[in-house]
């Protein structure tokens, strides 16, 4: 069964129609990487996936995303809920810079209200073992997570993301400010998280996407000013060793974008 499955979705900022039409079906425990040329609404459609997108002044959908058969734009359904569901890590690491990295990684359960010491504790070094960084902290929790490298700080996220324990976790080209010895450390944990977690990832780094994921959608748009659209998804060795669109092969060979 699909875990997230896109049912005719159109993004809109205000007036602008920013992505027209998607159909997408996200399969369970796997990696899905958005991969097009700057523009074209790969990470729009992303933060629509966890309703981050109506957090913006004027901006909504049209149309469905279903999480597990259930639509999660319905009214009824809490914003606040599927954000805990449908976990999101961004392109530049946040981590509370004045917080301690076990108070980082816990920010979300103590939000939600757990103050039981020894669950905050268990979660904190489960979270950070998940995101293959317990090793380098355990002596130092109680030191600014802001004090960490780059790439610790961008593990760090990915721990608090997982700490809440979500269903599916959204990147947002998470190693776009890493060097490349820490984007193979993302890259390997990503490998590893998808035992347990649905990813998505958006991704400007084709090989990146070729080497991380499952399967591939590529979105392109047909001039600046038009909405962005899906040209074409499928398995990833599919989309990069044959793909169907003549629009894929060229963007993929780099004859444009």
């Amino acid at each position: 069964m699909s875990k997230l499955v896109l049912k005719d979705l159109d993004i809109y900022y205000g007036d602008f129609h920013a992505v027209q039409n998607v159909n997408l079906d996200i399969p369970a425990k796997s990696v899905t990487a958005f991969i097009g040329p700057s523009g074209c609404g790969k990470s729009t459609v992303l933060r629509t996936l966890n309703r981050m997108h109506e957090v913006i002044p004027g901006a909504y959908v049209d149309g469905e995303i279903l999480l597990d058969g259930n639509n999660i734009y319905d009214r009824r359904v809490d914003p606040v809920a599927v954000r805990n569901t449908i976990g999101m890590v961004f392109q530049k690491a946040n981590p509370f810079p004045t917080m301690s990295i076990e108070d980082n990684v816990v920010a979300g359960l103590k939000l939600s209200g757990e103050k039981n010491k020894k669950k905050l504790k268990e979660v904190a070094e489960r979270s950070l073992r998940g995101a293959n960084l317990w090793e380098e902290v355990k002596d130092r929790l109680d030191k600014p997570g802001g004090g960490l490298s780059g790439g610790q700080q961008q593990r760090l996220c990915i721990a608090r993301a997982i700490a809440v324990q979500p269903e599916v976790l959204l990147m947002d080209e998470p190693c776009s400010a890493l060097d490349p010895i820490s984007t193979l450390a993302i890259e390997d944990l990503i490998h590893e998280l998808k035992k347990d977690f649905t990813i998505v990832i958006v991704t400007h780094n084709m090989q990146q996407a070729a080497r991380v994921s499952d399967r591939t959608a590529f979105y392109n748009l047909e001039a600046t000013g038009k909405p962005g659209r899906l040209v074409e998804y499928n398995d990833t060795k599919n989309i990069f060793e044959n793909p169907e669109m003549k629009e894929t092969d060229d963007y993929i060979n780099g004859r444009f974008g």
